[in-house]
């Protein structure tokens, strides 16, 4: 279930919760052809001149589908665990954040807005496949193969584009 590349191109026109003035201005990864594709369900990152900002961006049928993202304010002066809600990998401190996505539309424009508490570095994927380690306790032992904790996260994913684009 390997995403398959994306151009600057393809990312700008994808989303589906900003303007394109806005899609046109935000930051896109400069490294796209040296992405380990073959191991991405979707592809997330950071603004490195805005930290509060991540974007997402996936493949929806024949296209793509992407989201822009704003992080809550980090708690800061405890260490806690959270789970993210995409690939369930659990982290300790700051490891997984709230992440909120204006609705598409109509709604979005009235200030709608729906979130989800998703790994800040938006490595999901590689979390998966163990690609990129958490550290102790990070991914629990399953008895799913790894394609279908793949599959649950396209799932959990789907979900929480469903409820952007709604």
């Amino acid at each position: 279930m390997a995403m398959r590349e994306v151009t600057e191109r393809d990312i700008r026109a994808s989303f589906v919760n900003c303007t394109k003035g806005e899609a046109k201005r935000l930051a896109v990864p400069k490294d796209l052809a040296a992405l380990p594709w073959e191991d991405l369900d979707f592809l997330g990152w950071r603004d490195p001149g805005a930290p509060e900002r991540a974007y997402l961006v996936t493949e929806s049928g024949d296209g793509f589908v992407g989201v822009a993202l704003r992080l809550a304010s980090p708690h800061a002066g405890h260490v806690r665990r959270s789970m993210c809600s995409l690939c369930l990998t659990m982290h300790t401190g700051d490891g997984v954040s709230l992440m909120t996505a204006r609705r598409a539309g109509k709604s979005g424009q009235q200030g709608n807005s729906v979130g989800a508490y998703i790994c800040t570095d938006l490595a999901c994927s590689l979390y998966l496949r163990g690609k990129k380690e958490v550290g102790l306790g990070g991914r629990l032992h399953e008895s799913l193969t790894l394609e279908e904790q793949i599959e649950r996260t396209a799932g959990n994913l789907a979900g929480f584009l469903d409820k952007v684009v709604a």
